[in-house]
């Protein structure tokens, strides 16, 4: 049997559930991996919560965890072997093997013992990575990536980013001082020496909001990533210039104000991001810390911990 973490009504963490359930079979070009992490975002409680869905309890026992880290312990069919899976190049030249350390995405039951993955959001996991760490990456960099894609940032602009001190605010804000772009994020003031040490210009969220981003950066902003949901919209607009220089990722009300809301559905191959994100997290230039994990029976409690917000970085769900 294997194990997984569930939920057949919409509330809140209490309502999710350790099951026994048969261990599940990889489909055509698939592979199932032996869960060894789950990271956990915040689509994991919105949905459990009920508010992505079109009403009514869900219509069977529904899983939650959408990124994984583990080992592959079982190949569909078409998903293949190759000498190259084996080495570790990440099914590259169309294969991979049992016993390959992974991570990747999935649209939902990650948090879980075992869980079935299309091979096409599955990467190799480099030695150099933990599964901890690992787990705590595909949904941040992906985010953040496509993001910063849309807004289409030079060298020399300014980003705003809200909720700067998250899982998607610290990728974004790294990737973008790694391009060359000057970043103003607003976080709690705990987080502000660490977010310094990453050339972040901090401020406080609240009230006076536009004048503390005017006084961090002078030359103006160029752009605006929200990433808090917390009804910053209207403000960012104000401070971006237009509408068409904002995304959000968290506020559902983004087309009151003519803004961007971008969600996995408009999710880039994660081959392409972790090309350019893999060297950065080997040499040191991007971090993406782990708050705090809670094995798998306790994935209630990391619920929790996320839904009260204020992280730094990541939570994730440990499975022995």
């Amino acid at each position: 049997m294997s194990q997984a973490i569930r939920y057949v009504r919409h509330g809140g963490p209490e309502v999710l559930t350790l099951d026994d359930v048969p261990i599940p079979e990889p489909g055509p070009g698939q592979v199932r991996v032996a869960v060894r992490a789950a990271g956990v975002n915040g689509i994991d409680w919105k949905l459990r919560r009920g508010f992505m869905g079109r009403g009514g309890p869900p219509a069977g026992p529904a899983g939650v965890g959408v990124e994984f880290a583990g080992t592959i312990d079982a190949i569909g069919a078409g998903a293949g072997v190759t000498a190259d899976a084996a080495a570790g190049d990440g099914g590259g030249n169309g294969g991979w093997s049992v016993g390959q350390a992974v991570f990747g995405r999935v649209l939902s039951g990650a948090a879980a013992t075992h869980v079935p993955a299309d091979t096409e959001d599955l990467l190799a996991m480099p030695a150099w990575l933990s599964f901890e760490q690992a787990a705590a990456l595909p949904v941040a960099v992906e985010t953040a990536w496509r993001t910063l894609r849309r807004l289409d940032l030079k060298e020399g602009h300014t980003l705003l980013v809200h909720a700067v001190a998250g899982g998607v605010g610290l990728v974004a804000a790294q990737l973008a001082r790694d391009r060359g772009v000057r970043v103003v994020g607003t976080a709690s003031p705990a987080r502000h020496d660490f977010l310094r040490e990453l050339g972040v210009r901090p401020v406080e969220y609240g009230d006076g909001l536009a004048e503390r981003v005017r006084a961090a950066a002078p030359e103006g902003v160029d752009a605006v990533l929200d990433a808090s949901g917390r009804d910053v919209l209207a403000v960012s607009v104000e401070l971006a210039g237009g509408p068409d220089r904002v995304v959000t990722i968290a506020d559902g009300r983004a087309a009151e104000y003519g803004v961007s809301f971008s969600t996995g559905a408009d999710g880039v191959p994660l081959a392409d991001v972790f090309a350019e994100v893999l060297p950065l997290l080997e040499r040191g230039a991007l971090r993406v810390p782990i708050e705090r994990t809670f094995p798998l029976e306790r994935t209630a409690d990391a619920h929790r911990l996320s839904e009260e917000g204020h992280l730094l970085g990541k939570i994730v769900i440990t499975v022995p």
